[in-house]
């Protein structure tokens, strides 16, 4: 591919994406975003609006001076005090851009700005002037483009250009556009407006329709070479054409779109989980490249056809974008294939015969759970190949300690299934922290709590709080539920039923025998 080829990635998740209610961010959280970025490796961050608040122009001013590689741009209306804090927050950056911007479309310039098609052009040209003779880079975007006239939109580009302007920017502020006649909007510009060839034409969408992606794939084959996107498509009302969705369309369809970027895309899944820490916006498990289920594959069909050869069902490698690998997800819509593969991995060795047997039971739990983890498959394998061999440890008695003074406490008995009673006591972060330490230190199980959720269940003063736990050992996950009135009570279950799973699970694949603990008498 040519130069011509490579598309510019302008990123707008500090600014535009930050505009989604209930995203914003605080200077260190946007410093962390923009870090994110420049190693994802966008060619421009769009760092902020300087004149909206004192805060959003310390943070680009941050940005400016501590974030390294990028073009970092600042937002301004066409009006001068706009531009002039822009470029005075941009002043740190080695390389910077202002990006001017005026509403053209006619339900705008009527109901929103009150100006006529002479002022608007007037306007917006004499703005990237004042800007241009201040910076090098100007940016200018017409707002609500994909609603202006024709006809008047290549005026106004035409006089940007004039004025300056070495990016400009065909934004569909309000999603409205479907992708032909977007591409066609871009064809008519570069048809009709003198000079464009001498700049860099650019597609900013919104995804109201669910079009963001598409249309800005649209205005690329149509010419643009500047996309502005947002990671995780975050952004006002629906969010913005996502960074990831954009990017990876263009490396995985370059043979039919001819386009590329710099862009790192095995940074990609980190990016976004920066910019889902930094937010509280949750990505959606079905999100396209980054969501939790983007490489995850349930159905008996799918799973055969991934572990024949992973392109059947997948059209991008999750390490491409940052993933570890393909997740083959136990549930009743899995097949045989997938089980075995599983039991494989686990290091478990079962006859045709008995893989049928876990596979009917395994249909059976999947009705009631929607994922089974690897704790369910050892607990099903010892239900039913270890002579009903049932739980190594039963809770006889817990006791739990918080206040002001002291550290927490706790002391808990458990019954091993010899019929023993052994017993701890420990301290601890907080009382179920503690309760958890003793119950690690009666039987010698440790794992990782990756995961710890309490719910009510029920309601008034007297309501059952459901706490579900989800631990990680020896790379395998393990999940444990427990209710009761008492949430440290409920939590000792859940955790209990962790360590009987694991310990299932070393028995069934004949673990050398664990040493006997010794505990203390509380």
């Amino acid at each position: 591919m040519s130069g011509a080829d490579r598309v510019i990635v302008f990123d707008t998740t500090l600014r535009d994406g930050e505009q989604a209610p209930g995203a914003s961010m605080n200077l260190q959280q946007k410093l962390q975003v923009a870090r994110a970025l420049a190693q994802l490796g966008v060619d421009v961050m769009e760092a902020g609006f300087p004149v909206a608040s004192p805060g959003d122009f310390q943070s680009v001013e941050a940005i400016a001076r501590q974030v390294e590689g990028p073009t970092i741009c600042a937002l301004a209306r066409a009006v001068r005090p706009d531009i002039d804090a822009a470029l005075q927050a941009l002043s740190p950056a080695p390389r910077k851009r202002v990006h001017v911007f005026l509403a053209t479309s006619p339900i705008h310039r009527q109901h929103k700005l009150k100006m006529s098609r002479e002022q608007v052009v007037r306007a917006s040209s004499e703005s990237v002037a004042y800007a241009r003779e201040r910076c090098e880079d100007v940016e200018f975007s017409p707002e609500d483009a994909a609603r202006t006239e024709p006809d008047f939109l290549c005026e106004v580009v035409e006089r940007a250009i004039e004025a300056g302007a070495g990016t400009v920017n065909i934004p569909d502020t309000v999603g409205y556009a479907v992708p032909e006649q977007f591409a066609e909007l871009f064809r008519h510009l570069r048809a009709k407006v003198r000079g464009i060839e001498r700049i860099v034409l650019s597609v900013h969408c919104h995804n109201d329709l669910g079009l963001a992606v598409a249309n800005s794939l649209a205005a690329l084959r149509a010419g643009a070479r500047q996309v502005e996107c947002t990671v995780n498509g975050i952004g006002e009302r629906a969010g913005n054409c996502s960074l990831e969705e954009v990017v990876m369309a263009i490396r995985t369809r370059s043979d039919y779109l001819g386009l590329r970027t710099g862009i790192r895309t095995e940074n990609l899944a980190a990016a976004s989980r920066v910019v889902t820490a930094a937010t509280g916006f949750v990505v959606a498990r079905n999100k396209a490249v980054v969501g939790q289920n983007a490489f995850a594959h349930e159905a008996g069909i799918h799973q055969h056809g991934m572990l024949s050869h992973a392109q059947t069902y997948e059209v991008m490698r999750p390490e491409d974008v940052g993933w570890r690998s393909t997740s083959l997800v136990l549930g009743k819509h899995s097949g045989r294939h997938a089980l075995h593969a599983r039991l494989k991995e686990m290091g478990h060795q079962l006859e045709p015969a008995q893989i049928e047997q876990v596979f009917e039971e395994l249909k059976k739990l999947a009705d009631k759970k929607k994922e089974i983890y690897d704790g369910d498959l050892d607990a099903l394998l010892v239900g039913l190949f270890q002579n009903g061999s049932g739980r190594r440890w039963q809770l006889v008695s817990l006791n739990a300690m918080s206040g002001t003074g002291s550290p927490p406490s706790a002391a808990v008995a458990l019954l091993r299934k010899d019929g023993k009673k052994l017993e701890e006591a420990a301290t601890g972060d907080g009382p179920v922290d503690a309760v958890f330490k003793c119950i690690e230190r009666i039987t010698g199980v440790s794992a990782t709590l990756k995961d710890f959720h309490v719910k009510s269940v029920t309601a008034g003063e007297d309501a059952q709080g459901e706490v579900v736990v989800v631990v990680e050992h020896e790379g395998r996950s393990f999940r444990g539920r427990g209710l009761s009135t008492d949430i440290v009570l409920a939590s000792a279950e859940a955790y209990l039923e962790v360590v009987n799973r694991i310990a299932a699970g070393r028995l069934l694949r004949k673990a050398p025998p664990e040493p006997e603990v010794v505990c203390g008498a509380v």
